[in-house]
């Protein structure tokens, strides 16, 4: 058996995602700044596209633009707001993705702008009165703080940090790329200035994303050439993706509520598990608190085991996939910068559990059963496995 349950990295791809794309491969190949036939097919469906989405956000097709992916839409987003409005001020989280700390840390180095950061509590829990007072020195700020986080899976509060923004006059960015697809977002109640989505994060194709824009004043592209994309992402658009970008996220909206009342049982089922097993197992964040955390992801740590094997890898020489963290920055020497914000010593193994509608319940207690094992082999400190775990060759 081989168990995939590193989703919040990347999803599997839709069988009827790729189907709606297969025809733009071979047959509807268009530019869609051709004026010909093919291009006006592409043109066509390029168009289609973002009215899907933006009907999905409750919004005009305007205010969505391509792009290739999660990370360009948070830069373009940053970039933009920040140098077209002259912004010299910007708050944000430790808990960011790099897409959004790397951009403004860069911004702060070349000093464009000062950088601070809320607070928080050791489970990741954001200060909003902070906040305030943070906005309540004057002038105009940026604010980025992310729906869900990718690596311990805590929810923040993103409608009322929107509001607060909103009341001083704030610019407010949310990478909203682990929660795009799981939540119904609708742009005309929530005061969010840009939102981002990612394909590959809800069973759509890598390499294709989306940024919203409640304004439609034009801003500084971060990526110039052409006039694509309204004169503010340059470069021809990426038909075979968008189409599977929007097909996925309409796939996702249809079966919103099934798909995460199945997610939601995996998890519920690994944690108890987990703590039924694994004496001394711990959970980071606010991850194993079900109405304050992602369905998708599950991060805990474990006692190094005495042999010196790493969990990881002993759970990938099980055909099991997980990670320890964000894959953007698994090869960092210094550990996860979420968790060193959290306080951790990384004296134990984090290991993090990310699960999607493809998941089953087998594949849940399949990989219990051996991370269990790894202990009971090596330790011995563990309690005997009781047969609800199914056993497997």
């Amino acid at each position: 058996m081989r168990v995939y349950l590193d989703n919040a990295a990347t999803t599997p791809l839709s069988i009827d995602v790729f189907k709606a794309m297969e025809p733009y491969f071979f047959e509807n190949f268009g530019n869609p700044s051709s004026t010909h036939y093919h291009g006006r097919q592409a043109k066509s469906i390029l168009e289609t596209s973002r009215s899907t989405i933006a009907d999905l956000l409750n919004t005009d097709p305007d205010h969505i633009i391509f792009t290739s992916g999660g990370t360009e839409a948070d830069n373009t987003a940053i970039l933009a707001a920040i140098r077209t409005n002259g912004i010299k001020v910007a708050i944000t989280t430790p808990f960011e993705h790099h897409a959004v700390l790397n951009t403004l840390k860069a911004l702060e180095r070349d000093n464009e702008i000062k950088l601070l950061y809320l607070e928080h509590d050791r489970a990741g829990n954001l200060s909003l009165p902070h906040l305030e007072r943070l906005l309540l020195t004057g002038g105009k700020a940026f604010v980025s703080v992310m729906h869900g986080n990718n690596e311990i899976g805590n929810i923040n509060d993103i409608e009322t940090i929107a509001d607060v923004c909103r009341k001083y006059g704030a610019v407010f960015h949310s990478d909203t790329v682990q929660t795009m697809g799981q939540y119904e977002y609708d742009t005309k109640k929530l005061n969010a200035d840009f939102l981002v989505g990612s394909a590959h994060k809800f069973h759509g194709p890598k390499g294709v994303g989306f940024l919203y824009k409640r304004s439609l004043d034009k801003v500084r592209p971060f990526i110039n050439g052409g006039s694509q994309e309204r004169g503010q992402r340059s470069g021809t658009e990426n038909i075979t993706g968008i189409v599977g970008l929007a097909k996925a996220l309409e796939l996702a909206y249809q079966n919103r509520e099934n798909y995460q009342t199945h997610i939601s049982s995996l998890k519920q089922r690994m944690i108890e598990r987990l703590t039924s097993y694994i004496p001394g197992i711990r959970f980071n964040g606010n991850s194993a608190i079900t109405n304050r955390s992602l369905s998708t992801v599950l991060s805990l740590s474990v006692p190094e085991p005495s042999n010196g094997q790493s969990p990881l890898i002993y759970l990938d020489q099980h055909n099991i996939c997980a990670s320890g963290g964000s894959v953007c920055s698994s090869r960092s020497t210094t550990g996860s910068h979420v968790l060193s914000a959290l306080g951790d010593n990384f004296e134990r193994s984090t290991i993090r559990f990310s699960f999607s509608r493809y998941n089953t319940n087998e594949e849940i207690d399949y990989a219990v059963e051996k991370l269990a094992g790894l202990y009971i082999q090596e330790n011995h400190i563990f309690k005997s496995v009781p047969d609800p775990i199914i056993k497997y060759a």
